[in-house]
């Protein structure tokens, strides 16, 4: 059994082969990009005006005689003169020789003339080409998350694809004789199967939709044929369940018959002990505790940081916070502990129901509270880490 430091650091050392694919900028959000972006256009490029008003040759007249309108989207090449304006609207193209925009609510209008009641600094309301960026400027570097403001940006820059890192195939595995699915009266004995929509959804959350669910029932047969099917559809394989010494317990012989190597078993935590952690060539497992709330809490620690890291996340771990514990709390226990916790205001409360079965807390908490090993007690207000859960994926 090794400690948590030991288990992160084998996460953090493990090498992953990136892959990389040309994509829509569409298809694109969530993604980590995988090239350097250089604008291949001025932006704006051409001086734009940027309000509803009136293109003018400043000066300090008040008076001006409407000559032309200018509307969006129109290329007209239109030459003003002193105390001439053009009507203008919002993205127009400005005429070459007009420096100022007026707001239209800074004007009187009289027909084809104007009175302007408030005259604007010289060189108002007029977006200059190349104001956001200039041609052949680097404007998103590798290795930057692809955002709805980043995508916006790109297509603002005529910009259709680009080249992103791949995110995994995931294939989940729920084992056990007991499980039933959801949406039927459930058989005595026998209890609802969660884990893999919960998984499911997890992955989904951080933006992984190449996921296919296999079953097993608790045979070392039919367990390690499950085991080479999923091995053969994902990248990741995450296992529920059979990991533990139960006389029903297969995953870990049928992992060793389908020479997947072993990089860690067993972690000194609670919840979420019987971790078990391996490699077969680029692929990586993880067998899971069957409990839901041991299986989700490994999920947060070890499996989503290597999966990030696999997509080129340069952050691939979730972020951690201080916060000011509400009420004391004892380890008795010699484990790195893993609390369900509510964190609101720099303080955090340890919610009741900590069980590894249990979910009903887990569904409310904001944060795991870390309780190292070798810290017995805890005071109020005493500073501990949270690992925050609020905002990671899309």
């Amino acid at each position: 059994m090794i400690s948590v430091q030991q288990a992160l650091h084998i996460i953090d050392t493990t090498l992953v082969a990136h892959h990389i694919k040309e994509v829509n900028i569409a298809k694109s959000l969530g993604y980590i990009l995988a090239e350097d972006i250089s604008a291949p256009i001025n932006m704006p490029s051409f001086r734009q005006s940027a309000m509803d008003g009136y293109a003018i040759i400043w000066s300090e007249d008040s008076y001006y005689k409407i000559t032309e309108e200018s509307k969006a989207g129109e290329a007209k090449q239109i030459t003003l003169q002193p105390l001439e304006a053009v009507r203008i609207f919002t993205g127009a193209k400005v005429p070459e020789t007009a420096d100022t925009v007026v707001m239209q609510e800074h004007v009187v209008r009289d027909g084809n003339t104007i009175s302007i009641t408030k005259m604007p600094r010289q060189g108002a309301n007029v977006r200059p080409i190349g104001e956001q960026v200039h041609a052949g400027e680097l404007v998103l570097k590798k290795g930057t998350r692809l955002n709805e403001a980043a995508i916006g940006f790109l297509a603002g820059l005529g910009i259709s694809t680009i080249a992103i890192y791949k995110s995994p195939k995931v294939s989940v595995l729920v084992t056990g004789n007991e499980l039933q699915q959801h949406g039927k009266p459930l058989k005595e004995g026998a209890i609802y199967e969660s884990n893999s929509v919960m998984l499911r959804m997890a992955l989904h959350r951080f933006g992984i939709k190449k996921v296919k669910t296999f079953t097993a029932k608790d045979t070392l047969k039919a367990t390690k044929k499950a085991i080479k099917k999923a091995l053969d559809y994902g990248d990741f394989l995450l296992i529920s369940g059979g990991i533990s010494v139960g006389d029903y317990d297969f995953v870990k012989e049928a992992l060793d018959l389908n020479h997947v190597d072993e990089l860690f078993y067993k972690i000194n935590q609670k919840p979420g002990k019987p971790l078990w952690f391996g490699k077969k060539d680029q692929q990586f497992v993880f067998a899971l505790p069957g409990n839901p709330a041991s299986a989700l809490t490994c999920f947060y620690v070890y499996v989503l940081p290597l999966l990030k890291k696999y997509a080129a996340y340069p952050d691939y771990h979730l972020p951690r916070a201080q916060a000011k514990l509400h009420s004391e709390f004892k380890n008795t226990t010699g484990k790195t502990l893993f609390l369900k916790a509510y964190c609101k205001n720099g303080s955090v409360s340890v919610l009741p129901s900590q069980q590894s079965s249990m979910l009903n807390t887990f569904a409310t908490s904001n944060v795991l509270v870390t309780i190292p090993e070798d810290v017995t007690y805890l005071e109020p207000q005493e500073q501990v880490t949270c690992i925050q859960l609020d905002g990671y994926g899309n």
